[in-house]
């Protein structure tokens, strides 16, 4: 194995690779070749580095240097002074002063707050597209582990670390597990849900793009533990990259004996299959998802049966999150414990959270449950942008739940946010500043749900049609009060009886923001006035026939 004095890791997440990544580590390899340092200097490709709005970053080792952002314009300047002449070029490094470091598994300096690295250990520390390099850092050592024990003892640990789903519902996992593993039915399957359709979610991207081995190694554990031979991932087709590099990562490991016949030479056997999804916001429900990998058009079942017992192709089948199968290869290694020695009582380990909005920093950020959402907001995220005030945060996606200031301190987890209301959902947080018009918010969010309904039951196909009317005649100065009275019952009969997640889901920013914001609604509807000049007020009578 050849030996560098050098290693150059360069972020090639998806948002680095449209910020030009691409073309600043080709024009790095050429520089590096010009200056003859080809044989001492390896430069890495890697997943996101955790700066996710200032274009390209690259980590110089062993020094630990990160520069950020990098222009092609400035790699002559690096190679020259840093790796030629030992000269840190200072202007172009990216530092978190008077932050606190990362704790957990990794300890990178130039991790953005006091976050727990542990799913994300891997990302932006090794080649994402090397299985040696995922092998070298613990890789499929759990793997390993478990196929020398029975499969109900893995289950056992996965129950004893109360591990809950990470896709939004928080079901607890090895419970899960158990009832496919006790159907007695030789065909059984494992599925990936990657289809990630939350607006404002991308957390499970940033895993497949950095690290798509976890995921696999997690797969094959479940696989293992259930008695099921084939999985799929189910993954939305515009995740290009992610595909990429989980198709590399399927071909690897079957080359090492990692999945495929006979798995590290046992009776085993257990094999991964992608199925692209077409951007279809109702196939994240699994029920869809399992429709649409059958062929069908993605549309909810009834429940019961549920998928455990009976799921693709009426056969046992385990449904679970990218995230929830990346922490599965740490609790086999680390054991249960050690995972229950993270979070809080009744919601152990990290979560992944997908930043965006009106914030100093975006990006994905890894933190124990228990940590307060003001925490996270005005410390990881440096606060609300331009130093204004912070108005509200959606936390959960669109489908999640309406933080006000009031509620900031709130800890994420689940017996905490119960308390108002929320739940941690698909792992997004939206910071919205005092320029953000709630009504805007609103309709912009009715219009998604809108667009988004399947259609199947007549509830949420009406109801979020009718929703959107109503928000929309309201934001452009057409409202009454009597709308308002209207939206809150239309919003609980949604919630009660529509068929599946989507209907029931749809009302809850809605009815959350008339309750929390009703003065800025009645401002649009008794004044004629959005309080932020956001709304145009262009309301004419004949728009829509009345609503009630």
């Amino acid at each position: 194995m050849k030996i560098y004095r050098t290693h150059i890791l360069i972020a090639e997440d998806s948002k680095s690779i449209l910020e030009g990544a691409n073309e600043v580590k080709k024009a790095l390899v050429n520089e590096i070749y010009k200056k003859g340092l080809q044989d001492e200097i390896s430069v890495i490709p890697t997943g996101s580095l955790g700066f996710e709005n200032i274009g390209v970053a690259m980590a110089v080792y062993p020094e630990g240097i990160v520069y950020a952002p990098v222009k092609v314009e400035d790699i002559p300047e690096i190679v020259e002074e840093h790796l030629l002449k030992g000269r840190i070029v200072k202007r172009l490094v990216k530092s978190w002063e008077k932050e606190e470091v990362t704790v957990g598994i990794t300890r990178p300096e130039y991790i953005k707050g006091s976050q727990y690295r542990a799913v994300l250990r891997n990302v932006g520390m090794i080649n994402p597209e090397s299985i040696e390099e995922y092998i070298a850092n613990e890789g499929y050592v759990a793997l390993e582990k478990v196929l020398s024990v029975k499969p109900e003892d893995v289950v056992n640990q996965i129950k004893m670390s109360e591990l809950k789903g990470r896709g939004g519902a928080g079901f607890p996992t090895g419970l899960k597990w158990e009832f496919t593993a006790k159907v007695k039915n030789p065909e059984k399957y494992i599925i990936c849900n990657a289809d990630e359709g939350e607006p404002g979610t991308f957390k499970d991207r940033e895993i497949m793009e950095g690290d798509p081995h976890t995921l696999l190694e997690g797969m094959v554990i479940a696989g293992y533990a259930v008695g099921s031979r084939k999985a799929y991932i189910y993954i939305r087709g515009e995740y290009t990259l992610s595909i990429d590099r989980l198709e590399k990562a399927i071909n690897d490991a079957k080359n090492y004996g990692l999945l495929g016949e006979n798995i590290l030479g046992t009776n085993f056997s257990f094999d991964v299959e992608i199925k692209k999804g077409a951007g279809a916001y109702i196939c994240g429900e699994e029920t869809a998802l399992l429709d649409s990998i059958e062929g069908k058009r993605g549309e909810p079942r009834k429940k019961p049966p549920y998928p455990p017992t009976s799921g693709l192709w009426n056969k046992p089948t385990v449904i679970n999150n990218v995230e929830t199968l990346a922490n599965i290869p740490l609790i086999i290694i680390k054991g249960a414990e050690w995972f229950k020695s993270i979070g809080v009582p009744g919601t152990y380990g990290t979560k992944l959270f997908s930043l965006m909005g009106d914030i100093n920093w975006k990006g994905v950020i890894e933190v124990p449950f228990g940590t307060p959402l003001s925490k996270i907001v005005m410390d990881i995220a440096g606060g609300v942008a331009g130093n204004r005030k912070l108005k509200a945060v959606v936390l959960g996606g669109v489908s999640g739940s309406l933080i006000v200031p009031d509620e900031i301190d709130t800890p994420i987890d689940f017996n905490s946010l119960v308390r108002i209301e929320a739940g941690p959902g698909s792992g997004s947080i939206v910071v919205l500043d005092d320029t953000r018009c709630i009504v805007d918010i609103a309709k912009n969010i009715t219009y998604f749900f809108k667009h988004e309904s399947c259609g199947k039951c007549t509830t949420c196909r009406v109801g979020t049609e009718a929703m959107y009317k109503i928000v929309d005649k309201i934001c452009r100065g057409g409202g009454t009060e009597k709308d308002l009275d209207i939206l809150e019952k239309l919003s609980k009969d949604m919630q009660l009886t529509s068929f599946c997640g989507l209907g029931q889901a749809a009302p809850n920013i809605i009815i959350q923001s008339i309750k929390k914001f009703r003065d800025e609604w009645l401002a649009h509807i008794r004044e004629k006035k959005c309080p932020t000049n956001i709304c145009k007020m262009d309301w004419e009578e004949e728009q829509y026939e009345e609503i009630g």
